[in-house]
């Protein structure tokens, strides 16, 4: 004889259920990647224990992408079967996917600060080594732009400065022999007295 089908019904044992929990859910996301890497296909995947705790798969690196593309999807087709619903149901569909995205959001924020990473697969710290690797090239970048953007324009500040202060110096000691000509019928050579020229 066959076995017989297991009723399904919530495990009242607390352990029990936290263990049966874990293993499903390692079972699922391992079917997730699964399906995803044998049929090409875009998979993603959130879970949310009794506790709250968020656990997720996803084929794309970003789960946003493809949590969006999900809600375009959606709002594509219910502008082609027309829209029944109440307003009062729209808002609380509404406002129920912005909170998990929200959720999510803020558990990706926590995970860039290193908080709790002990519930992510060895796929999505790769994931998020990588973002943060990109993430810490673009600010590495952007700060050799501006120490490079600062330190030219003082050296060209200090280049100015000396440029004024070389046509200034010019200015005092560089005489033109006319000019020296003109000082010399104006002020003739005297030898008691006065003041002596001396030529040049």
């Amino acid at each position: 004889m066959g076995r017989g089908r297991v009723q399904l019904k919530r495990i009242e044992n607390k352990i029990n259920r936290q263990v049966t929990f874990s293993k499903r859910r390692s079972g699922l996301l391992k079917k997730a990647n699964e399906i995803s890497v044998l049929c090409d296909a875009e998979v993603a995947l959130i879970i949310f224990s009794t506790k709250g705790k968020l656990f997720e798969y996803s084929s794309d690196p970003c789960m946003e992408r493809v949590i969006e593309r999900y809600e375009r999807y959606s709002y594509a087709e219910r502008q082609l079967v027309g829209d029944d619903q109440a307003p009062n149901e729209n808002w609380v569909i509404e406002h129920a996917k912005l909170k998990a995205r929200m959720e999510v959001l803020q558990r990706n924020q926590r995970n860039f600060k290193g908080e709790e990473l002990d519930s992510l697969s060895i796929k999505e710290l790769q994931n998020l080594e990588q973002q943060l690797d990109s993430a810490i090239k673009r600010i590495r970048s952007r700060k050799s732009f501006w120490v490079f953007t600062c330190r030219t324009k003082s050296c060209m500040n200090l280049f100015q400065s000396f440029r004024k202060r070389i046509r200034h110096c010019r200015n005092i000691t560089i005489c033109s022999p006319r000019r020296l000509r003109k000082k010399r019928r104006r002020w003739p050579n005297r030898s008691k007295g006065g003041f002596i020229i001396t030529r040049i």
